[in-house]
């Protein structure tokens, strides 16, 4: 039976600090829901309910869009090793400026290389439960290709291009059918 805290405990935190990766989801005013998977060392815990990420771009910047409609934002840990847990951390969301310097501070000069953003979460709900149906994964290291990605067009200056052109999705209602 999944239990629900409002706010991170010393152990959360620990577990969050070992894992390789994490999912977000997020949605806005009844819209779909963005589910999306993350790699790298990019979670960092700044007290019981807030928390940064580095936000790497990728095909799309749905999360970002739903946060800035007053959107939820859920992330997702599994234990892959050890003993079984899910930990949700239910949020609000903030997007920060990647030149913000309590946010640099976290993180190492090679992590910020080709970055897009921080998101900043508003943490107002914990919810362990068993995890007990996830499965056993060996982790073998990470993908360098987003990464490589993001480096090489900061450094060419494509990047903010980049951003831009992706800064927000299309409206995917049109897609919606009526059942």
């Amino acid at each position: 039976m999944a239990q629900q805290f409002e706010k991170l405990s010393d152990a959360n935190k620990a577990f969050i600090a070992k894992q390789k990766l994490f999912f977000i989801a997020s949605s806005h005013h009844g819209g779909e829901v963005n589910l999306s998977p993350r790699g790298y060392d990019v979670f960092r815990i700044i007290d019981d309910n807030h928390a940064y990420f580095l936000d790497y771009v990728g095909s799309g910047d749905r999360t970002a869009r739903d946060i800035n409609n007053d959107g939820e934002v859920t992330v997702l840990f599994c234990s892959f090793e050890g003993k079984p847990l899910n930990l949700r951390l239910f949020c609000k969301g903030e997007l920060i400026d990647k030149q913000d310097e309590t946010a640099r501070a976290l993180f190492d000069d090679a992590s910020l290389e080709g970055m897009r953003r921080f998101i900043k979460l508003h943490i107002y709900c914990v919810e362990q439960s068993c995890g007990t149906s996830v499965p056993y994964f060996e982790y073998q290291g990470e993908r360098d290709d987003l990464k490589a990605f993001c480096v090489r067009n900061e450094k060419s200056g494509k990047l903010d291009a980049y951003v831009k052109n992706h800064e927000v999705p299309p409206d995917l209602d049109k897609y919606k059918k009526t059942i």
